[in-house]
C-alpha cells in the first residue's frame, strides 16, 4: 500500500485481520477522542488474533510485549507509521500493585472490562462503523465524568498509577470525577508511593504540559495524593504571604494562579511555575512583616532534590533550578549597571525566564512593568552587544607579561564589563587599560 495515513493504516490492519478470519477494532483513547471530535494522535487496534498470528499476518513488526500480547505493526517506508495491536486479554491478580501475575486471551468484552476508565474502555469497528460499549462509556464521555470500570478500588489496586491516569484525563477533558473513583482513591493514595518514581514522573509532566495544570494539582490535593507525591507543594497551603505583594492569598494560592495560566506549556517552564516558592514554606518568618528570605536559594536546592528524586533529567533540572533561583532577580533590573543587566539577559534559555516573571506578577500584584523593561532592553540588544568577542584573550595577557593564574579571570572580568558598558570598544584600548590597573610584577602573578 502507497504512503497511508494513520487512520487509512489501521483500517487497513483491522481489515486484513477481519480477512484473515480474526476479530479486529480499534480501542481506547482514539475511540474516546473520535466520539470528542478530536484527531486522534495515534490509533491501538484490538483483536482476538495471537501476537504470533499477527506477526505472520505483518512481516513489518516489533515485539513490544508479547507476553502481553502487544505487537507494534510497520507501514512501507524508511520513516514507518506505527500501529499497536495488542490480543484481547484478561488479567488475573496483580501481587505488586503494577503488573498482572498472568494474562491470557480472551473476548474483548472482557478485555474491555479489565480497563482502567470507562471513556478508555470503548471499542469501535471501522469496517461497520459501529460503536461498541460494554461499560457505559459513551454516557460518561456525554456527562462529562471521569469513572472507573467496575469496582475501582479493585482497579485502583490492581495498578496503584491508574489514580494518577483518573487525574490526568478529568484535568486534560476538563470532566468530573465520579464520587465512588474519587473516594476510592483517597482511600488507596498512599500507594502511590509504591510506583516508580519514573511513572509518576511521566505523569506529572503530561499533567503539568496539557491543557489544564491547575485543575489537575486541584485535584491531586483533593485526591489526598499530592501529599505522597510532592509533600514540598501540598504543605504550600495555609503559608501566609505579605498582602501588599500577594493580595491573592497564601502560596498554593498563588502557585494554583500560576499554573491557571498555563495551557499546553513547556515543561520546564510549568515545573519552574510549580516549583519557583517551593523554598517559602521552610523560610517563613515575621519581623517587621511576613518574610521569606532567601526563599528562591532555598527553593531552587529544594527543587533539584525534588526533580532528582522523580528521575528527571540532569538538564531538565538545570534549566528549572535556574529559573526558581533567579526568579526574584528581576526586581533589581532597573537599577542594573549595565553590563549586569546584559549578562542577566543573556542567560541560556531567558525567555522561560521572563515568561515565568510575567506568570509569577499576574498572579500576585499584577506589576508588569518590569517585565516589560526587561523586554524593551531585550529588543535593543543584539547577539553582537550582549556577547561581543572578547577584546583580549588569556593569550594577550600572557604576551603583556602576566603569568597565568588566578588574576586571570578577575582581568577578563573586568575587561568584560568595561566593553559591556561601552568604556573599552577595541582592542587597542583594552591593552592601555590592562598596563594602566594591572602590574604584571605584581604578588599573584
Amino acid at each position: 500500500m502507497s504512503q497511508p495515513d494513520l487512520k487509512e493504516f489501521a483500517v487497513f490492519i483491522v481489515r486484513r485481520l477481519s480477512e484473515g478470519g480474526y476479530r479486529a477494532v480499534f480501542a481506547g483513547g482514539c475511540v474516546r477522542d473520535m466520539l470528542r471530535g478530536v484527531q486522534p494522535k495515534d490509533y491501538d487496534v484490538a483483536t482476538a488474533a495471537t501476537p504470533e498470528q499477527v506477526m505472520a499476518l505483518f512481516p513489518r513488526n516489533v515485539p513490544v510485549g508479547v507476553a502481553f500480547g502487544v505487537v507494534r505493526v510497520l507501514g512501507p517506508g524508511e520513516n514507518p507509521l506505527q500501529v499497536e495491536v495488542a490480543t484481547f486479554r484478561g488479567e488475573t491478580t496483580y501481587s505488586d500493585g503494577r503488573h498482572p501475575d498472568h494474562v491470557c486471551f480472551t473476548s474483548e468484552v472482557e478485555d474491555v472490562k479489565r480497563r482502567d476508565l470507562t471513556v478508555n474502555g470503548l471499542l469501535f469497528d471501522p469496517l461497520k462503523d459501529e460503536v461498541l460499549d460494554y461499560v457505559e462509556g459513551r454516557r460518561d464521555l456525554e456527562r462529562k465524568m471521569i469513572r472507573a470500570i467496575g469496582d475501582p478500588k479493585r482497579r485502583f489496586f490492581e495498578d496503584h498509577l491508574r489514580m494518577l491516569r483518573a487525574i490526568r484525563f478529568a484535568s486534560r477533558l476538563d470532566f468530573e470525577i465520579d464520587g465512588a473513583t474519587l473516594g476510592a482513591i483517597k482511600d488507596h493514595a498512599e500507594k502511590i508511593t509504591t510506583i516508580s518514581a519514573e511513572r509518576i514522573r511521566d505523569e506529572l509532566s503530561l499533567m503539568l504540559t496539557g491543557p489544564h495544570p491547575r485543575r489537575a494539582f486541584e485535584l491531586l490535593k483533593q485526591s489526598r495524593l499530592l501529599k505522597h507525591i510532592l509533600p514540598e507543594i501540598d504543605i504550600m497551603e495555609g503559608v501566609r504571604q505579605p498582602p501588599q505583594f500577594h493580595p491573592e492569598g497564601d502560596v498554593w494560592t498563588h502557585t494554583l494562579m500560576l499554573l491557571g495560566q498555563l495551557e499546553n506549556a513547556p515543561l520546564t517552564l510549568a515545573l519552574g511555575a510549580l516549583l519557583h516558592d517551593v523554598g517559602k514554606p521552610p523560610t517563613f518568618e515575621i519581623s517587621d512583616r511576613i518574610r521569606f528570605n532567601e526563599h528562591e536559594r532555598v527553593g531552587a536546592d529544594m527543587s533539584e532534590q525534588i526533580l532528582k528524586r522523580l528521575r528527571y533529567s540532569n538538564e531538565e533540572i538545570e534549566r528549572v533550578c535556574s529559573l526558581v533561583r533567579q526568579h526574584m532577580a528581576f526586581k533589581d533590573t532597573a537599577r542594573m549597571r549595565p553590563a549586569t543587566l546584559k549578562r542577566f539577559l543573556r542567560q541560556p534559555h531567558f525567555e522561560e525566564h521572563l515568561a515565568l516573571h510575567k506568570l509569577d506578577c499576574s498572579a500576585s500584584h499584577g506589576d508588569l512593568s518590569l517585565h516589560e523593561f526587561c523586554s524593551a532592553e531585550l529588543g535593543k540588544q543584539s547577539p553582537a552587544t550582549l556577547r561581543p568577542p572578547p577584546l583580549l584573550t588569556g593569550a594577550d595577557l600572557i604576551a603583556l607579561g602576566f603569568s597565568p593564574g588566578p588574576e586571570f579571570k578577575k582581568i577578563l572580568s573586568e575587561l568584560e564589563d568595561r566593553q559591556l558598558e561601552g568604556e573599552l570598544t577595541d582592542e587597542s584600548s583594552a591593552r592601555e587599560y590592562v598596563r594602566t590597573n594591572y602590574d604584571p610584577r605584581r604578588a599573584g602573578f
